[in-house]
């Protein structure tokens, strides 16, 4: 997880390279596209049979909401300070917990949705509406797509729930890198640039990353708790930090801080709360049937 965590950091930084030469849309067909090509090797011991699948509806449904917070992402790291567009991003497990609820018929209790709201305020501290520089813009409007971006991300992961229960991860990746390709590639067209030899350097090193960070990320959701997975990922932060200000000349604001600290503060609760009700399912029988479908 830490591993993944690094890489896709280091991942962030090479697309604000490439996206000095191509757009964000572009930049996200070609991740997709060089993330498919990557991901093929894992082919080679199952065979083609690892990719039958009688879900394929569903990998749609995964492959567009991937696609969309793909774009969405990859336009904010494009066009906000990196450590802002991560930060707003870690309010996609917030999105998860209101996915739950409305798609999957969850019931969460109040302190689990006390650590949304509380979560959410931090998103707002980073996007501070009404405090932008320009006083004719309410709230910025990359920090909105970063924010669509992040709730298009939920519903993509609330998809690979449902998969996680019959599919294998290397057939979600493959299937995902190949739907997001093919969706990618009208928007890409539509703001086509070639790049020139670095920008070619940079748009393969993003979907090489990628593709390791994805599969190092579904290796350790495999060998352990999210609980205890959730917290290393964001290891994410300080690396976007520190590159960001060694190749950019970014530095973090306070309200970024600050607003980062409380969404990760809320997140690491949730999980820590979702793994204790779970752990108390598994050791205590009788209190499964009011409290394997609820979370506090």
């Amino acid at each position: 997880m830490a591993a993944s965590a690094v890489l896709f950091a280091l991942m962030a930084v090479a697309l604000r390279f490439a996206t000095a030469q191509v757009s964000a849309f572009e930049a996200g067909f070609f991740r997709s596209l060089f993330g498919l090509i990557f991901a093929l090797p894992l082919l080679i011991k199952p065979g083609l049979g690892m990719l039958r699948t009688r879900s394929f509806g569903l990998y749609l449904v995964r492959g567009t909401t991937g696609t969309l917070s793909m774009l969405a992402s990859f336009w904010a790291l494009a066009h906000l300070p990196l450590a802002q567009a991560i930060s707003i991003s870690y309010s996609t497990p917030l999105f998860v917990t209101v996915g739950a609820v409305l798609i999957l018929g969850e019931v969460v209790r109040a302190r689990r949705w006390s650590a949304v709201v509380v979560g959410f305020v931090g998103v707002l501290i980073i996007m501070r509406p009404g405090g932008m520089a320009d006083s004719n813009q309410y709230v910025s409007f990359d920090m909105l797509i970063a924010l669509a971006g992040a709730a298009f991300a939920a519903m993509s992961y609330i998809a690979i729930k449902y998969l996680s229960r019959t599919e294998s991860p290397d057939a979600v990746v493959i299937y995902m890198s190949a739907i997001m390709t093919v969706m990618s590639l009208v928007p890409a067209l539509l703001h086509w640039t070639w790049p020139d030899a670095a920008g070619w350097f940079w748009l393969v090193l993003t979907g090489l990353l990628a593709t390791i960070a994805q599969v190092c990320m579904t290796r350790a959701y495999q060998a352990g708790e999210v609980s205890a997975l959730i917290p290393i990922n964001f290891i994410q932060l300080p690396v976007v930090v520190a590159c960001a200000w060694f190749a950019f000349g970014q530095t973090i604001d306070t309200a970024t801080v600050i607003g980062a600290v409380i969404i990760i503060g809320a997140n690491v609760y949730i999980a820590r709360r979702e793994a204790m009700l779970a752990r108390r399912t598994v050791t205590d029988p009788e209190i499964a049937p009011s409290e394997s479908g609820q979370s506090a």
